[in-house]
């Protein structure tokens, strides 16, 4: 099992950073379409995502019931562009990703553990390709995140969504296949713990982890990875021998830190992560 996800982990990797080659309709040109003042930013949008809580007093189980039937659709279509980009290695990719994963699943820590497998329940959505799904961000590092202040002194913490960058460019509508499936299953969620906000977080549907948090009146947080093998590759695979059986996967780690009673303090929130 070790060296079966050891493998893995390094095959998908590599896999990941080979852009898949398609052929573009002529004629091709670099035009940045900024340059004709098109803005592509509308605030307006934010008010279309769809927001959820999440029960932290429901068992692992009951937690993203509603989520998973909500979005079981989109979550199942972008699990189908994944494994057809690691298809070209992979030619099983399904049965692959199935088994493997499938068997990493039974030894993730809980609570993350039993609200996979509850994910792919209600999804029907394969228990291996959930787990898959859920780690994906770990293996293909990407995003940028940015701090603002206007001129009143008001603050604004945003990241981008490079996340599906070099994985399967759509010629036509001249995106990358996975950020146009990703678009469709964000959520922001609120998170409660004993009938109270614990705090907010904006999600994909399906994803278990936090890429994007902020604790009312305490901090905000956003993830961002670049490739590297110390604290990246290299703790996965000491992770997957058992040489760091307590690691951490990183979004966990971000959606642990936000849960501790004490992350008010910015020194506790620092040392943790």
């Amino acid at each position: 099992m070790l060296q079966k996800v050891s493998i893995c982990v390094l095959l998908v990797a590599i896999g990941c950073t080979l852009a898949k080659h398609v052929e573009l309709p002529a004629p091709y040109t670099d035009h940045c379409i900024l340059d004709d003042k098109t803005n592509l930013y509308d605030p307006s949008k934010q008010f279309d995502i769809q927001w959820f809580d999440i029960n932290l007093d429901l068992p692992p189980s009951e937690r993203w019931k509603q989520v998973a039937g909500a979005y079981k659709v989109q979550i199942k279509e972008l699990i189908g562009v994944l494994i057809e980009l690691i298809s070209p290695i992979f030619p099983n990719a399904v049965d692959w990703a199935d088994d493997v994963f499938g068997e990493m699943a039974l030894k993730l820590p809980q609570p993350y553990r039993d609200e996979i497998m509850s994910i792919s329940q209600v999804t029907g959505i394969p228990l291996g390709q959930i787990t898959m799904y859920n780690i994906f961000y770990e293996i293909f590092t990407v995003c940028t995140s940015i701090i603002a202040q206007d001129k009143d002194g008001h603050l604004t913490h945003a990241r981008n969504l490079d996340f599906g960058l070099f994985l399967g460019w759509d010629p036509v509508a001249h995106e990358w296949q996975i950020s146009q499936k990703l678009r469709k299953i964000i959520i922001n969620v609120n998170w409660i713990k004993n009938g109270k906000l614990l705090f907010k977080s904006n999600n994909f549907a399906g994803y278990v982890g936090i890429y994007n948090g902020l604790k009312p009146g305490a901090f905000s947080l956003t993830a961002n990875e670049r490739y590297q093998l110390e604290g990246g590759y290299y703790g996965m695979l000491k992770w997957a021998f058992g040489l760091e059986a307590d690691g951490k996967w990183m979004s966990w780690l971000a959606r642990e830190t936000f849960e501790l009673k004490n992350c008010e303090l910015k020194d506790n929130v620092c040392r943790v992560l």
